[in-house]
């Protein structure tokens, strides 16, 4: 099983999406969610994928991930199966550095939310920042996707 280490910020104006190499429209949903572990089904453009995470470790920096690619239209059926609303976002990949910036923009209830995930290789590795991002969100909970699921960002007191 492996171990996802990330980094999460807000993004502070949209200067990603012309750095951006690559952009996907992605739904997601979650089939469950207890004890910090979940169960996701994902379709990413033309593909689709199931995902089974472990809770958060090291002050949200970590957490372990499985994920597998399944067929568009099962996962598709799957997201019937699943708890809370579905999470509709675009992601675009910015390269910064050594890494690849995600940064999702998501629609929806969650309009007008950005934020940049980076994967680390270790959770003392560093990395270069590129000019959008904003504070660090890592480990705040209210900005998982899961989360969101449930508490879509439009009802946030601003």
């Amino acid at each position: 099983m492996a171990v996802e280490i990330e980094r999460k910020f807000l993004v502070t104006d949209d200067s990603y999406k012309q750095q951006a190499f690559a952009c996907d429209r992605i739904a997601q949903g979650y089939i469950c969610r207890q004890g910090g572990n979940s169960a996701r089904v994902r379709v990413r453009g033309d593909k689709g994928y199931l995902t089974i995470k472990g809770p958060s470790l090291d002050g949200g920096l970590s957490r372990y991930e499985w994920e597998r690619e399944i067929p568009v239209a099962e996962a598709w059926e799957l997201m019937k199966l699943c708890h809370g609303g579905i999470i509709d976002k675009c992601r675009y990949l910015v390269k910064c550095g050594a890494h690849t910036y995600e940064v999702d923009e998501f629609y929806g209830d969650n309009e007008g939310l950005v934020v940049a995930e980076v994967e680390l290789g270790s959770l003392s590795e560093e990395f270069e920042r590129p000019s959008f991002l904003g504070c660090e969100v890592t480990g705040q909970a209210k900005y998982y996707n899961g989360h969101l699921s449930r508490f879509p960002f439009k009802f946030w007191e601003k």
